[in-house]
């Protein structure tokens, strides 16, 4: 397993800034975001030279490109939002394996027309789970195109809120192209020990075999978000449930700032070694 990091985590707009920022923090992978390359995280246009700096960056620095953000509102109650997202989820896709990876993260979304992370009562109608089969069809057949994989991750606020629902979709497209991101602090709010360790392993355990990715980062006793090891989440649990499926991807780091960066690569590796992974150094 490789401990990773957003690369945004860091100042910078060249893939040497960030890159070299995420090695010296101690991490050895990197979920990279075309704002680091100085773009707008889903930009119109990638340069081929641009995307070729990101590898060659990376690997000259020896940072594994673990994933590429592609995040938009994929059930934004705008269908020319939508469409936008598509087309530049095109371009990004096109320059992804020349980065050096064939991950693209995605968000599902929400009907908020404003915040693709804010809730919304109508993401649990029929006609959103209808408008994100239809996104993630066209979606599928742009990574099909590219020969790259989606990874969608189970988030509160969005259509897609928890395993059930990322289980019915894997299962509804049938394509072996979409993976999962695992973030256990996007599973609960607030939760007792004993219920947060429930959602987690049934989580791991209904997604087993599409999840290529874990994000790290935690949950404060109130229900907001904080840096991995300084809430509530059972990190041990996390990573043991993670271990007994043969789990050999990333571990990404995020919502955190560049100064807690080293001090979380410590507490991943202690908490990792401790339940029996491997890192790659």
């Amino acid at each position: 397993m490789r401990l990773g990091i957003f690369a945004k985590t860091f100042v910078g707009t060249s893939p040497a800034a960030v890159l070299r920022a995420t090695r010296e923090a101690g991490f050895s992978a990197a979920q990279y975001n075309m704002a680091c390359s100085g773009l707008a995280a889903m930009p119109d246009a990638i340069e081929a030279q641009t995307a070729e700096d990101v590898a060659a960056t990376a690997t000259r620095i020896g940072v594994e490109i673990a994933a590429v953000s592609g995040t938009y509102n994929m059930i934004h109650p705008d269908p020319a939002v939508r469409a936008a997202g598509h087309a530049r989820l095109e371009t990004l896709a096109a320059r992804c394996r020349t980065m050096g990876t064939r991950l693209v993260t995605l968000c599902t979304g929400t009907r908020d027309p404003d915040d693709q992370w804010r809730g919304h009562a109508d993401n649990h109608a029929p006609d959103a789970w209808r408008d994100l089969l239809e996104a993630m069809e066209i979606a599928l057949t742009t990574a099909e195109r590219h020969d790259v994989d989606l990874g969608i991750e189970p988030e509160l606020a969005n259509v897609v809120d928890g395993a059930a629902k990322a289980r019915r979709l894997i299962d509804d497209l049938a394509s072996p192209r979409l993976k999962i991101v695992l973030d256990p602090a996007n599973l609960f709010e607030i939760a007792s020990l004993d219920e947060q360790r429930r959602l987690v392993s049934e989580a791991v355990e209904r997604l087993a075999d599409r999840i290529v990715m874990g994000h790290a980062k935690d949950r404060t006793p109130e229900g907001g978000f904080t840096t991995a090891g300084r809430g509530v989440l059972d990190y041990p649990h996390y990573l043991g449930c993670l271990r007994a499926i043969g789990f050999d991807g990333a571990l990404v780091a995020h919502g955190l700032s560049a100064e807690e960066a080293p001090g979380v690569a410590r507490f991943l590796a202690t908490t990792a070694g401790a339940a029996g992974f491997r890192l790659e150094p």
